[in-house]
């Protein structure tokens, strides 16, 4: 980490702290039957993988809801880890974090974490469902670099450091306008143990992949889950250039600007390559490229 971000980080961190100094933290508990009803009984899914199954849930009081049911935390035993997760999520706040609205037990050691208004879904509705209105160009940009600004607030001003992040359309969600919200974020493993955290080079290097596979879902409107292969193929030839009117999203037409899209496609292309060697950028650099190519 560059010494002038890490002595900005130090200070930043010891103003935040004595600014909470005193605060008493309080998350509400919500009832699993009000869960459960808000669901349509766990029905509503948005995404699930290893970690979390995600729902959509509709509470009168707080609009469409993003409801996770957390995994392999489900036993006596790691009931103060859950907790604790609890804690700390309840303090993370950043525009383009979920934030924490509530928690929920279930009868079987169910844990339910319950974030933020969602009410414009995740981006892959929007990306893949030919009944909602296209995202247009100016949109997409500011997504990108919305994830990335949660990314570079992870890396640097968490503190404690989080253990898990992963960024995917499925669980990228945009508030009512079209905000950018990570969602699969975490500080514990089952047992309290943090397994690697994202400043690390084989994460760093995970995340830049799924930065640059987001990125070329947003450039081409194809998902990840069924071509995604094709589309990191493509990124990867040599002359990818020559084929981009071919590959870019029909729904975009012509409204986008050519320079900034191969700017875009570029820092994919590094992003994609940063799975399999030491990654040769940060996120702060990352950050300041994408603002600077894509002028948001």
């Amino acid at each position: 980490m560059d010494p002038l971000i890490r002595k900005f980080r130090r200070h930043l961190l010891s103003w935040l702290h004595r600014s909470r100094s005193g605060s008493v933290l309080f998350v509400r508990r919500v009832s699993y039957k009000d869960v459960r009803s808000a669901t349509d009984g766990f029905r509503r899914i948005i995404y699930t993988n290893s970690e979390v199954s995600a729902y959509a849930a509709n509470f009168e009081d707080n609009g469409v809801c993003l409801v996770k049911e957390v995994k392999h935390f489900d036993d006596e035993a790691n009931s103060d880890t859950f907790f604790r997760q609890v804690q700390l999520l309840g303090r993370l706040h950043h525009r383009h974090l979920l934030s924490l609205k509530g928690f929920s037990l279930g009868p079987k050691h169910n844990r339910l974490l319950i974030f933020d208004n969602i009410e414009n879904g995740s981006l892959k509705e929007h990306l893949n469902d030919p009944l909602k209105t296209p995202l247009n160009w100016r949109t997409r940009l500011k997504i990108a670099n919305d994830v990335v600004a949660a990314l570079e607030y992870l890396f640097l001003f968490s503190e404690p450091s989080v253990c898990h992040v992963s960024i995917s359309s499925s669980n990228i969600m945009l508030d009512e306008n079209f905000t950018a919200k990570l969602s699969d974020f975490g500080f514990f493993t089952p047992g309290g143990n943090s397994v690697v955290t994202p400043s690390s080079k084989d994460c760093m290097g995970q995340i830049g992949f799924q930065l640059g596979v987001l990125i070329l879902e947003l450039v081409t409107g194809q998902s990840s889950e069924m071509e995604g292969s094709d589309l990191i193929e493509w990124i990867q030839e040599s002359r990818f250039y020559s084929s981009i009117d071919k590959m870019i999203d029909p729904d975009l037409g012509n409204n986008y600007d050519c320079t900034v899209l191969k700017s875009l496609l570029a820092v994919a292309k590094l992003c994609i390559k940063s799975k399999d060697k030491a990654s040769s950028f940060t996120m702060p650099q990352l950050f300041r490229y994408l603002q600077m190519r894509t002028d948001i």
